[in-house]
Parts: structure tokens; C-alpha cells; sequence
């Protein structure tokens, strides 16, 4: 016969694995947890896209001057939605509008992304920062135009060890055209998304591995192509850096399925063009990762990061 406090405990896991089981994805096996989630117009927009791609719960990036859309949002659908809080960093007043934002309930900078160097004073103080708030700080980084006149954003990532050296205990997540296309060894900033096998020993598979404030957001092509280029590498990737690894969509399909505008009509990533990015990218983490690791990359990793509890 169980006593109270055991009947009680029996009681709080039942409740808990019941709510695990609403939240799953019938098609993913569990819940997902999408990181990179821009946040879109209209309270059902972002629901309508997780629905569709199977995501059950969502970091929504946006600016610290959202907070009144982020709150409405959340009240519509209560336990899905957290948010991650970006302003212009090249302005005086972007630490104290990012810190009234987490005081407001963000859980995150980001995502980050602004025309500057990767170690310059402008993105300083923001790792600064987020050690200083204990949130995370997700870093947009690109050393290739998609288009004439975009330019670049934080330049400069083969210098980025030196960065997570010099601010310890900020917890930086790495993201886009750069940080991926550098998990080869080769990579010289002649493309955006290079195709083709990767040649071990890439900078980014090595901080990785080396250093324990740094993980990796799969989201966006840049994300999903590195994961495409070479079946045997992205499985031991996968499986080497699983702790360090998290799912993200960046997709600007409306519907989970690839209507509507795909990767923001970026011309470089033309090859995703029509589908859903999200439903993509955890298709091959699924084909690629046992159950244990999909689980931490899609959910577990995320909810230790950004110290969540839903």
C-alpha cells in the first residue's frame, strides 16, 4: 500500500507524463521545441506553421518592443510560446531595452543579426550582456550576400574562438551561412550553402567539441544543408556533438507543408524553395540520430539552454 507522499508522487508523474503525451507530436514521437521562430502577424499565424510541421512548442524571436504581442499570443495559447529579444545593437539604449525585455519575460537575446564584426565592440557588449542577465545570446552569422547590397552579418567567424575565451560564462548559440558552411575544414567564404562532402576538422566542429558555452541552432537552410551534404558525416556529427545541438526552423512557410513563401525568397537557398524547412530538417535529424538523441536535440538541449520548464 502506498503511503501519501508516494501516492502524491505517483500522482505528479502521472500528470506530468500525461501532459508530455498532449504535447507530442504524433509525427516526431514526442514534443519539439522550435528555437528559431520569427514571430508573424496575426495571433494564429505562428500556430498554423507549427501545427502543420508537427512543432508543439516555440521560441519566438522578436524585437523587445513586441512584448504586448508576445503576452497576447501566449494567452491564446497558454504553454507554447516563450520569446527571445532582439533590438539594434549599433544604438546606446540596445542593453537597456534588451534588459527591460528579459525583465518583461524574454528568455533569450536574439536572434542577433546586424552589420558588424563578430568580436567588434557593437557585439561585445552584448555577450557581455547576456552573461550578465544569465540568458543565452543566439548570433546570426554570414560572410556571403545572398543578394547584391545585403552585406554581412557578424563578419568574422574563424575569429570567434577568441570570443568564447574572452566571456566564459555566456552561453552563445551559433546560427546561419557561416557558422555552418565552417564545419568543413575547406571553407573559404566562396559560397553561402557549399555543397558537397565535408572535409573533417571544421572550426565550428571544433568549438563545438572544445568549448562548453557554445551550441548550435540547425534552423534555416544553413542549418539544413550542412545536415544534407554528406550522410556519413552529418551521423557522427549528430551523434558526437547530440548534447550541443538544437532544432530550429527559421521557415517562412505559412503552413508546415512549403505554401507560401519559403525561406524568405532568399535566391541561395532556392533549393528548399516549396518546402517547409522545419519539417525538412527534422526529417533528417529522425533519419540520422537514435531516439534518445533526436529527443535531446528537438526538446532536452533547448529546455537546459534557455532553463525552461513547460
Amino acid at each position: 500500500m502506498l503511503n501519501r507522499r508516494q501516492f502524491l508522487a505517483a500522482a505528479v508523474s502521472t500528470v506530468s507524463t500525461l501532459r508530455m503525451q498532449m504535447a507530442a507530436s504524433p509525427e516526431w514521437g514526442g514534443p519539439v521545441l522550435d528555437i528559431h521562430s520569427h514571430l508573424r502577424q496575426g495571433l494564429d499565424a505562428n500556430v498554423t506553421h507549427m501545427d502543420g510541421c508537427g512543432v508543439t512548442h516555440a521560441v519566438l524571436l522578436a524585437r523587445s518592443s513586441a512584448s504586448e504581442q508576445v503576452k497576447a499570443i501566449q494567452a491564446k495559447y497558454p504553454k507554447r510560446f516563450v520569446w527571445a529579444a532582439s533590438a539594434d545593437i549599433t544604438r546606446p539604449e540596445a542593453a537597456e531595452l534588451l534588459t527591460k525585455a528579459v525583465k518583461d519575460g524574454a528568455i533569450g537575446l536574439g536572434e542577433i543579426k546586424f552589420h558588424v564584426e563578430a568580436d567588434g565592440p557593437e557585439l561585445r557588449r552584448m555577450y557581455a550582456l547576456a552573461a550578465e542577465l544569465d540568458v543565452p545570446i543566439l548570433v546570426h552569422f554570414q560572410e556571403v550576400p545572398h543578394f547584391e547590397g545585403e552585406g554581412v552579418w557578424s563578419a568574422g567567424f574563424k575569429r570567434f574562438e577568441a570570443m568564447l575565451k574572452a566571456y566564459p560564462k555566456t552561453k552563445f548559440i551559433g546560427h546561419a551561412d557561416a557558422f555552418w558552411a565552417n564545419v568543413s575544414a575547406d571553407y573559404a567564404n566562396e559560397a553561402a550553402y557549399p555543397t558537397g562532402p565535408i572535409k573533417r576538422g571544421g572550426i565550428t566542429d571544433k568549438l563545438l567539441g572544445d568549448y562548453a558555452n557554445l551550441y548550435g541552432d540547425l534552423s534555416a537552410n544553413s542549418g539544413n544543408n550542412a545536415l544534407s551534404r554528406d550522410p556519413e558525416f552529418t551521423k557522427d556529427l549528430l551523434a558526437r556533438h547530440q548534447n550541443k545541438l538544437v532544432f530550429g526552423s527559421d521557415c517562412s512557410c505559412q503552413d508546415g507543408h512549403g505554401g507560401g513563401v519559403s525561406q524568405a525568397n532568399n535566391p541561395a537557398a532556392a533549393r528548399l524553395r516549396g518546402k517547409c524547412v522545419a519539417r525538412e530538417t527534422l526529417a533528417l535529424l529522425k533519419q540520422h540520430t537514435q531516439a534518445a538523441a533526436f529527443k535531446k536535440m528537438t526538446w532536452e538541449n533547448a529546455l537546459q539552454i534557455f532553463k525552461l520548464r513547460f
